[in-house]
C-alpha cells in the first residue's frame, strides 16, 4: 500500500511515521511517497496508485463531486489548540513582517501579496471568498506572486519579497516550532476561517474491510502509546471520521469565490 501527503513538506516527518503505524498495526507493507512533485502524486492518487493521501480540501470537494469518485473521506485532524476548540478545522493566517505598516487586512490594498498555489484552499480560495464578500472583485493587491509553497511564501515575507501572505495555521505553528524566531519576526493581522481541515482520503479500489481497518487505526491513535506519541509531533489531538457534508463549507466559498477575477 502506498501512502502520500500533498500538504506542505514540514508534514513529511510525521506522515511517514504515520505510515510506519499503519503498516505495523495493519501487518501489511507500506510505503510513504515522496520525493516527488506534489502534482504527480495527486495524479497517482486520482489512478490509484497511490492508495491513501492527506489532500487539500479544495481538491477533495473537486474529486468527491465526479459523476464516478475515485477516492472517499478517510478521516480528518484535530489539531491540538484552544483556537480549533476540538473541531476538525483549521484556520488562514494573514501574515506580515513584524516591522511592516500593515495592521490590518484593509490595510493591504495596493500591496505585494504571495499565495502558494491556486488549488490551495487556504492560501487562495479562502483569499478570493474574503475578498469577494468585501466586494473587491479585481485587483486589491498590488502585486500577485505565486510561491509554489506555504513554506516559500513565508520565507518571502520575511525577505521583504512580499508584503504578506496567507498561511495555513498548522504550516505556520509547525514552522514556529521549528524555527522560534519566526514568531518574533512575523505578526498575525488577520485570521480567516475556520474552515474544515484537509482530509485524509482512500481509494474506492481498496476493499471496504481494508478501508474500514485503516480509518480503525486512525482513530484509535490517541488511544495508544506509539500513536499518541505520532500525534503530539504532528501536533494532533486525535482523529474524527467526517462526512462529505463537513466539506460544504468549501463549496459554498469556492461558489462565492469564483466571483473574483483576480487578486
Amino acid at each position: 500500500m502506498k501512502i502520500t501527503s500533498i500538504q506542505a513538506p514540514n508534514a513529511d516527518f510525521y506522515c511517514e511515521q504515520i505510515t510506519s503505524y499503519i503498516s505495523d498495526r495493519l501487518r501489511l507493507p507500506a510505503t510513504f511517497v515522496t520525493g516527488i512533485p506534489w502534482q504527480e502524486r495527486e495524479r497517482m492518487i486520482d489512478a490509484g496508485e497511490i492508495q491513501v493521501g492527506w489532500i487539500c480540501s479544495l481538491p477533495y470537494i473537486w474529486k468527491a463531486d465526479r459523476p464516478d469518485p475515485s477516492i472517499e473521506l478517510l478521516v480528518a485532524a484535530i489539531m491540538e489548540g484552544e483556537r480549533y476548540k476540538q473541531q476538525p478545522v483549521y484556520f488562514s493566517d494573514v501574515v506580515v513582517r513584524h516591522d511592516s505598516r500593515y495592521r490590518t487586512f484593509d490595510d493591504l490594498r495596493g500591496a505585494r501579496w504571495a499565495y502558494n498555489e491556486p488549488n490551495s484552499h487556504s492560501g487562495f480560495n479562502v483569499v478570493r471568498y474574503h475578498l469577494a464578500l468585501l466586494g473587491e472583485l479585481s485587483g486589491y493587491f498590488g502585486a500577485v506572486t505565486e510561491s509554489g509553497s506555504h513554506q516559500r511564501s513565508l520565507e518571502m515575507i520575511l525577505d521583504s519579497r512580499v508584503d504578506a501572505s496567507a498561511i495555513d495555521s498548522t504550516v505556520l505553528e509547525m514552522e514556529i516550532v521549528s524555527h522560534p524566531s519566526i514568531s518574533d519576526r512575523t505578526r498575525v493581522i488577520e485570521i480567516l476561517g475556520p474552515s474544515p481541515i484537509p482530509p485524509w482520503v482512500v481509494s474506492r479500489d481498496l476493499p471496504d474491510s481494508l478501508r474500514d481497518s485503516l480509518r480503525s487505526v486512525f482513530l484509535e491513535m490517541h488511544q495508544n502509546e506509539a500513536g499518541k506519541a505520532i500525534l503530539r509531533e504532528g501536533m494532533i489531538a486525535r482523529f474524527v471520521s467526517v462526512s462529505d457534508q463537513n466539506y460544504d463549507p468549501i463549496r459554498d466559498m469556492e461558489r462565492i469565490a469564483q466571483t473574483v477575477r483576480q487578486l
